[in-house]
């Protein structure tokens, strides 16, 4: 992941590298349907994926076409870890000859934890009981230099990666038995290649059923975090951990938000969009993606005429929390209340978000795009590295989205400031 200062351009350096992320994530996706460390491992998405076609949710279980290859699509594909109950984490800290560890392993460890686990219990509501665990505390040395192994933004196929995955689990393997985990974190020493300034290499390889094999069974989906999430401004030791939520969150089977323009689309209402600066949730649709969500707090507005909802906070469990208006078969617009609470301590206008997603759209090309309320306002946020133009987004009491071509409109009709609860009008003009 790539820093983006506020009110600054991104450079042709960290354009590059957005790039190349989004390059990547198609290279790592290409191969689903083996993507556990463990066999016995369910698919992500207990919750929408139990809901069937025909159901009053059915029309908004949009999908995606075959040649997407991470789709926002519902239910996610196969292949990927399991996002909900008990998921183990296999971590391991490598270090290199031309690259040693710097101090203790385990420190390397806790500039990730507990904070990775606390990030995910909270979003999931408790339902993702997220166990990292380290059967190996200290340094594994790897056999060749950082160097040999011309690691760059490469996908799992090219050969310096394999190698290295292959070292990785011939370093471990006389104490790990991977049958035992559900996804792999790599924490490679920060010294090993380039600040993440000048060139981003954390990468995960997720949904990959041709990955080396390890005890039998492919390391599928494994995050590789490299050098220091921090530009300087101070905040690495609050933030610098959340890379690897980010990464996991392509374990899990979702998408990059962001696009070489940076994070324009989604702003920092995601950290699949900025995982960089203060901290911050994940959409509603992503969390009923997860299952996170059930479908009793999901409103589904496929027919046509009027109707009202109530939205409580997305940070607090409980209570309804996403409206979709499903446009056709593969897209729609979702909606959902928004609050500085939980992981969304940068919110600076609280109120109704209200966002497209398109599961015809890649990883990295923008399948999700968020309305700005405010356009062009400069935003509300002064939090730094936090996308400043999208901050002040949502819509409040008195406000409405109108598509008039789609025939829809959502109108903010009412906010309790007791309960915290925003009713909205859903009215839409055609079927979808």
């Amino acid at each position: 992941m790539q820093p983006q200062p506020r009110r600054r351009r991104i450079s042709p350096r960290r354009l590059a590298a957005l790039a190349s992320v989004s390059a990547l994530t198609f290279a790592v996706s290409t191969s689903a349907g083996h993507g556990h460390l463990s066999p016995g491992a369910s698919v992500a998405g207990a919750g929408p994926g139990s809901l069937s076609p025909t159901s009053a949710h059915g029309p908004c279980l949009i999908s995606g076409d075959r040649d997407v290859q991470m789709s926002e699509g519902i239910p996610t594909a196969p292949g990927y870890t399991r996002s909900t109950g008990t998921v183990r984490a296999l971590t391991l800290m490598i270090d290199f000859s031309d690259a040693p560890g710097e101090g203790d392993a385990l420190d390397r460890y806790r500039e990730f934890f507990p904070q990775t686990r606390e990030w995910f219990a909270t979003s999931s509501y408790g339902r993702l009981d997220y166990r990292p665990e380290i059967p190996v505390p200290d340094w594994l040395r790897m056999p060749k230099s950082f160097r040999a192994y011309g690691i760059e933004r490469g996908a799992p196929f090219d050969p310096g990666y394999r190698e290295l995955v292959r070292d990785i689990v011939a370093e471990a393997d006389p104490e790990v038995d991977f049958q035992s985990y559900d996804l792999l974190n790599v924490l490679v020493t920060p010294n090993a290649g380039p600040a993440a300034l000048d060139t981003v290499l954390s990468v995960t390889f997720a949904g990959n059923g041709e990955a080396p094999t390890a005890d039998g069974v492919p390391v599928a989906n494994a995050s590789f975090v490299y050098s220091r999430q921090d530009d300087g401004s101070g905040s690495y030791d609050l933030t610098g951990y959340r890379v690897l939520p980010h990464e996991n969150g392509h374990v899990f089977g979702l998408p990059d938000l962001y696009t070489a323009e940076g994070g324009g689309a989604v702003g920092h209402w995601d950290i699949m969009s900025e995982d960089w600066g203060a901290n911050n949730d994940l959409l509603a649709w992503h969390k009923w993606k997860l299952g996170w969500l059930d479908a009793s707090q999901v409103g589904c507005a496929a027919n046509r005429g009027t109707r009202e909802y109530a939205l409580t906070p997305l940070a607090r469990a409980g209570g309804p929390k996403l409206v979709f208006i499903p446009l056709d078969g593969h897209s729609g617009y979702a909606v959902e209340l928004r609050t500085r609470a939980g992981n969304d301590e940068a919110v600076c206008r609280p109120g109704i978000l209200v966002y497209r997603v398109d599961a015809t759209v890649d990883t990295g090309m923008g399948p999700i795009t968020v309305h700005d309320s405010r356009r062009d306002s400069g935003g509300c946020t002064r939090a730094p590295n936090v996308h400043a133009e999208l901050s002040d987004a949502p819509f409040t009491p008195g406000e409405r989205f109108e598509d008039r071509r789609a025939g829809i409109r959502v109108a903010v009709t009412a906010a309790d400031a007791e309960t915290e609860t925003y009713r909205i009008r859903v009215t839409r003009t055609s079927r979808s």
